[in-house]
This record gives structure tokens, C-alpha cells and sequence, in this order.
């Protein structure tokens, strides 16, 4: 059983290498992709958001973001999990610490972007109560053809 742990500025290249493998994978980096990976310290951390890591055995095995969008709103984003490592349930895991930490910050939201062919991802959000909303026309995310959200 792992546990989730707080970013570090050592482990941003951890958090970029497990992102853009899933991404190059499923997809293509975008620009917007590009400067949340490279720059996750400045455009994330700095900016009221926060990133954690799924570790187990001292290995990181999965992250995810939750990036400041207004006052006690975030999107819950980049999240990955190593590919040797899907389907054991650190996605669950992942997602279950992320609402609960929502919840003690007293967020009233959290928002996030997907894209449909990602079936698995879609059940784990739909699994935890995120719904369905209508997607603004420029949303960041060329890939990104649904957003769901969780009110808290």
C-alpha cells in the first residue's frame, strides 16, 4: 500500500516523465500541457495550486495536480500513473485523497477535462460523483471533448 506525498522541487522532472509517457501514448503534448510540465513550480505551485505523488516502496508511481482556476475552484489535472502500474488501483487512490483534501480546504469545486476515449478515466471520475457540464468553446485542451465537475 503507498501513500501520497507533497510536491518537492526534485521531483518535478518525476512529475513532467510520468505525464508527457501517458500523453505521447493516448495523444500529443500541447502547448498548454508544455507549460504546466516544465514550469509545474511556477505555473502551478506558485500560483495557490498543488501537486502530490503516489508513492510506494520508496518508487513514484503516480501523480496529479489540482490547479488554482478562482477562489476555491481547482481543476483537477495531469494526473497520471505509470504504465506498468495502471489498473491496481492507484488511480482510486489518488482520487480519493484528492477529494478528501478538496473537502478539508473547504474548496466548493473541482473541475476537470478529459477527452471520452479515455473510458477508464471517465468511470473513475463518474465513479466519485464528478458530472457531466457543458464544455466552453475555448476550453484549454484541443483533446479535451468533455469536462466534468465535483461540487463539494
Amino acid at each position: 500500500m503507498g501513500k501520497i506525498i507533497p510536491f518537492r522541487p526534485e521531483l518535478a522532472e518525476v512529475f513532467q516523465d510520468l505525464n508527457l509517457e501517458w500523453l505521447q501514448h493516448y495523444f500529443y503534448v500541447e502547448p498548454h500541457d508544455e507549460e504546466l510540465l516544465s514550469q509545474c513550480e511556477e505555473v502551478i505551485i506558485n500560483r495557490g495550486g498543488y501537486i502530490f505523488f503516489y508513492e510506494e516502496a520508496g518508487e513514484i508511481l503516480g501523480t496529479f495536480a489540482l490547479i488554482k482556476i478562482a477562489e476555491n475552484e481547482y481543476e483537477l489535472g495531469k494526473m497520471a500513473v505509470d504504465n506498468k502500474e495502471r489498473g491496481k488501483g492507484i488511480g482510486q487512490q489518488m482520487m480519493r485523497f484528492c477529494i478528501g483534501f478538496a473537502q478539508e480546504q473547504s474548496w466548493k469545486r473541482l473541475i476537470l477535462y478529459s477527452n471520452t476515449s479515455l473510458e477508464n478515466s471517465i468511470y473513475l471520475y463518474r465513479k466519485y460523483g464528478f458530472k457531466e457540464v457543458p464544455l466552453e468553446q475555448k476550453n484549454p485542451y484541443a483533446r479535451g471533448n468533455i469536462k466534468m465537475q465535483l461540487r463539494l
